[in-house]
């Protein structure tokens, strides 16, 4: 608004100067003529400035030496400038003006699919644009989040990510490989979820609970195996911080989402997983699948019979929460605008229905309150991963 302002300011000024006359001198032989006068009241202003060139033009000094076609530079120049400042404004204003890529970083069928579709179609519904869902999964969810972290910031590439985008950057370090994006390349516009992950296992297995899921894992050192969402992902490190305090070794078998490693389970390609509630909810009511444990720091609403693991004596808790990001850079209008509009989609009706649907509770955090837990949650995750070390 202020800089639409100052283009109506400055139009007005250019108007009144193209009033004042015709053709006639330019500025060099104008300011090469008032120096061999050694008259410096009649010298242009060397400052370049917009506003110091507003001034000279329409001062008594101005009125004296410039004739009709420095007149016309003047105000040719003063519109032009004016125009430049006001673009910007206008586009944010008018934003968005087209569709919108709200990239999730791993396949359909995991937490954060099943967080971004609802709340895409939110989105579009409050900005007046499609929010077009794009899965780039790969790495961990690191393909898609670098892709984003690198993409022009002009608020139509966004993305939906996990805890996991805490995870990667400091995995790449421990590993020895060039970093796919690093945390400062993104901002955050919103929090939407946060769930503790969950043990499950087939509802055939042999384990119904978590102690006996403990028992035989210490007899069987590398025996049990867990399906992931790829090294050092949302479902890899909670498994890794439960299994270190409970003294048990288990078999890593990562995917390339949360999506194919349930499906895994299901098809019996793996005995077990940690994932969000979201994700096996609807297999647990469907008897196929049984959750023996969260990483919470209290029992889960939606799973009240089910014990923490700090309830059973394992210091291990993990948050796989989901926000959004842009990349960084982005004018902070268009920030404010997709804030909005978050914060509309966290109360929005059809949204509040889908994350009831698979039992997900809304938390809901803007942008400088995400800030500050990100920056808390990015240190602890990171002193997890340098436990972790680098895999083989």
């Amino acid at each position: 608004m202020a800089a639409a302002r100052k283009y109506l300011a400055l139009s007005v000024i250019a108007s009144g100067i193209l009033n004042r006359g015709a053709m006639g001198d330019n500025t060099e032989t104008l300011q090469k003529r008032a120096h061999n006068r050694g008259d410096r009241r009649h010298r242009l202003p060397s400052d370049c400035s917009i506003y110091a060139s507003v001034r000279y033009c329409v001062s008594d000094q101005g009125k004296g030496v410039m004739k009709p076609r420095h007149l016309l530079y003047c105000a040719l120049g003063i519109a032009a400038a004016a125009t430049a400042l006001a673009a910007p404004a206008w586009s944010q204003d008018s934003y968005p003006s087209k569709p919108i890529a709200l990239v999730v970083p791993f396949p359909p069928g995991g937490v954060a699919d099943i967080v971004a579709r609802p709340a895409a179609d939110a989105m579009s519904r409050f900005l007046k644009q499609p929010v077009i869902i794009e899965n780039k999964p790969g790495a961990g969810g690191g393909i898609g989040m670098g892709y984003v972290a690198k993409a022009k910031p002009d608020g139509y590439t966004l993305l939906l990510a996990l805890s996991s985008i805490s995870i990667l950057p400091e995995a790449d370090k421990v590993i020895g490989r060039p970093p796919l994006y690093q945390l400062d390349q993104l901002v955050p516009i919103a929090r939407l979820t946060a769930d503790p992950t969950v043990l499950a296992v087939r509802a055939d297995s042999p384990w119904k609970t978590l102690q006996e899921f403990v028992a035989d894992a210490r007899r069987r050192p590398g025996a049990i195996t867990y399906g992931s969402s790829g090294n050092y992902g949302t479902m890899h490190m909670p498994m890794e911080m439960f299994a270190d305090v409970a003294g048990i070794k288990l078999l890593h078998v990562p995917y390339t989402g949360g999506g194919p490693a349930v499906v895994a389970l299901l098809g019996g390609n793996v005995d077990a997983i940690s994932s969000g509630p979201s994700t096996v909810i609807q297999h647990v009511k469907a008897g196929k699948l049984r959750v023996l444990a969260s990483w919470g720091d209290k029992r889960l609403a939606s799973l009240p019979d089910i014990p923490t693991l700090s309830e059973a004596g394992f210091d291990a808790v993990f948050f796989q929460w989901s926000a959004l990001f842009a990349p960084a850079g982005t004018p902070e209008p268009i920030l404010a605008k997709l804030r909005e509009a978050a914060r509309a989609v966290a109360a929005d009706s059809r949204f509040v229905a889908a994350m009831a649907t698979v039992e997900t509770p809304i938390q809901y955090l803007d942008a400088p309150e995400l800030q500050r837990f990100w920056d808390a949650d990015a240190k602890k995750l990171a002193d997890a991963v340098r436990r972790v070390g680098k895999l083989e």
